[in-house]
């Protein structure tokens, strides 16, 4: 037989006491405290408590705990209060390094752990006694955000023709319908809204949140959940179990998941900091609590104090109105169009606007030089210093101002094509170019005026721009002083409502063509960020930028070439497809773009052909 393997005898080495036995003493108290309340906070101070014995040098204050794990200003206050109370009654030299009488060493069970909470289950025994207790299956509650969001994009993907995902205004808006709780205003004393549960739906693997803007779809487990959700909808004796076996409503969650996703109302967050709130407001699309905002109850959705009816918000979600009267009309001035250049000539344009008792604020505009935005009126606040951000919605009106000598440099470096189409998917409904003629200076620039000329009638006539000539900065003041005064009259009786682009195109186009304004308006800031020249692109909108560039490649071309072929590996995938050459330099001919339907015609397919599948150098 082989020899019995050696047993290895001797003690165990003696954990070290902790050097900061006051601290520990003083976060355990609080931990108890809170956990006698029913607090989540008891977590947090169980994590720091955990950072605390891990280290092994003396701390003189609690400010230099702060480089420890889940030590933020919260705990390190409440810390430091506690040490000069101490030393106050215990006098300057009071031993900080030993603990006091009574207390329960550093490294004892009670001192260092957390007891694990004592559930009864359906059989009436208690669990936990031990170990942590067993991990269940996610159940979202009934009429909570995360069941919400999981039932609306299962209909959705049961409708025939489905897109397969849907947009977050939209997701929201129906969604709505299925929660108690509001999507976009929390509760009174939280900073969480039922959107909030979506990071949850994602961390899980239930939801993917892909593209930009986003888009939300269910994964297999989401599906398989959403499906057991729909059955107990239409079957309430069917309630989804746990790993258990337990009938349950709730959504389960350990002990760490409790802690960030149903932290009380009113409860801090003691290791956070506020750039840690302000990510996650971004991630997870928490809105602040407004004075003047409700939360949305069964009957409807509560906006401003109004309550809409749930039909109208599926149709169209909107964050907010605004109605007649609360708001004014300002002309937004691009900083460029008041700095650079010739500033003589660029000041003149702003002491005329001033003159003629124009309303107008300068601010950076990624594209375009004038627009009008609509500003709400918002009343300071008692005892504060700043009054409260107002909300901007941009009206459907944007000008592009060109001198005679600009309009001849960006037709030759390019930049004008590129305008034009940057300004045509900014999300503005009413583009409009402001040409100053400047008499005969026209004459003397590096094309020929014919050239200008027709540059111009193209853009009227062919893209489809409103084109205003004017002869100089007065007349061009002149103009922007009477479109603002045309505006404010025909806003002065209209509610408007805030859109998203996401949603483009699902109404506001009726209006249009019966000719009243749109009331359905972006924000301003989702309109600057849209409109941001260098920012991540997708493949689609890189490829739409390479196929301009080739000559005589407008971008109602790209754009009828980019609904045939949405990326560069379809179109690639198409000409391996073709039987010979002769069939890929056709391929695109055929392709119709424009209001008129025209071809593309043969010649810019076989350059496109050409571009993509030509090896090495072009001829």
């Amino acid at each position: 037989m082989p020899a019995a393997e050696s047993v290895r005898l001797g003690r165990k080495r003696a954990v070290p006491a902790c050097p900061n036995p006051l601290f520990l003493k003083w976060l355990t108290e609080l931990r108890d405290e809170a956990k006698e309340k029913g607090l989540k906070t008891q977590y947090t101070y169980q994590k720091a408590i955990g950072s605390l014995n891990k280290y092994p040098l003396p701390l003189q204050n609690a400010k230099e705990a702060k480089i420890l794990q889940n030590f933020g200003d919260g705990i390190c206050k409440i810390l430091d209060e506690k040490l000069q109370r101490y030393l106050r009654e215990n006098g300057p030299g009071a031993p900080t390094r030993s603990l006091p009488e009574g207390a329960p060493p550093p490294g004892r069970q009670d001192n260092n752990r957390l007891a694990p909470s004592r559930k009864k289950n359906a059989a009436g025994d208690q669990e936990g006694g031990g170990g942590r207790r067993k991990k269940r299956d996610y159940v979202p509650q009934k009429r909570s955000g995360g069941y919400a969001v999981l039932l609306t994009l299962y209909r959705q993907m049961q409708v025939p023709g489905s897109k397969g995902y849907m947009f977050k205004m939209e997701l929201q808006a129906e969604a709505q319908l299925l929660c108690d709780k509001s999507f976009s205003v929390p509760d009174l004393g939280s900073k969480y809204t039922a959107w909030s549960s979506v990071s949850t739906l994602i961390r899980k693997n239930f939801v993917i949140k892909t593209h930009n803007p986003a888009r939300y779809s269910l994964t297999e487990d989401g599906l398989a959940l959403a499906e057991r959700l729909e059955s107990v909808e239409h079957d309430p004796k069917d309630v989804p179990r746990g790993d258990g076996g337990e009938a349950t409503g709730e959504e389960w969650l350990d002990e760490e998941e409790e802690e960030e996703e149903q932290r009380a109302p009113g409860l801090v967050d003691l290791t956070a900091s506020d750039d840690d709130e302000e990510e996650e407001k971004e991630e997870d699309g928490i809105q602040p609590a407004c004075a003047t905002q409700q939360r949305s109850d069964a009957g409807g959705t509560r906006l401003l104090g109004k309550v809409q009816n749930p039909q109208a918000a599926s149709k169209k979600p909107n964050e907010g109105c605004l109605p007649p009267g609360s708001y004014e009309i300002i002309l937004c001035v691009d900083f460029i169009e008041t700095t650079g250049g010739s500033n003589h000539r660029k000041q003149e344009l702003v002491k005329e606007l001033q003159r003629n008792g124009v309303n107008f604020d300068v601010r950076k505009l990624n594209v375009g030089d004038f627009l009008w935005v609509a500003r709400e009126k918002v009343a300071p606040v008692p005892g504060q210093l700043r009054a409260p951000p107002a909300r901007e919605l941009v009206l459907d009106y944007i000008i592009e101002r060109k001198r005679m000598d600009d309009l001849c440099g960006s037709i030759i470096d390019g930049r004008f094509r590129e305008q034009k189409f940057r300004m045509k998917r900014c999300g503005l409904r009413r583009p409009c170019y402001l040409v100053e003629e400047c008499g005969s200076a026209a004459s003397h620039l590096s094309l020929p005026e014919t050239t200008l000329q027709q540059a111009i009638v193209n853009t009227q006539v062919v893209d489809g721009f409103f084109v205003k000539r004017v002869q100089d900065v007065k007349e061009s003041a002149a103009y922007l002083t009477v479109m603002t005064r045309y505006l404010i009259r025909l806003y002065q009786d209209r509610a408007l409502i805030c859109r998203s682009r996401e949603l483009e195109g699902d109404g506001g186009g009726g209006e249009e063509e019966r000719g009243t304004p749109s009331c359905s308006l972006i924000s301003f800031a989702e309109f600057n960020y849209g409109a941001i020249k260098n920012k991540c692109q997708t493949v689609r909108e890189v490829f739409a930028r390479q196929l301009m560039q080739v000559s005589g490649l407008s971008g109602d071309k790209a754009a009828a070439i980019l609904e045939q072929y949405s990326t560069p590996h379809s179109l690639l995938t198409a000409y391996e497809r073709c039987a010979s050459d002769a069939q890929k330099e056709k391929l695109l001919s055929s392709v119709r773009y424009g209001k008129l339907k025209r071809n593309l015609g043969p010649a810019l397919s076989r350059t496109i052909y050409q571009l993509y599948c030509t090896k090495g150098a072009l001829s």
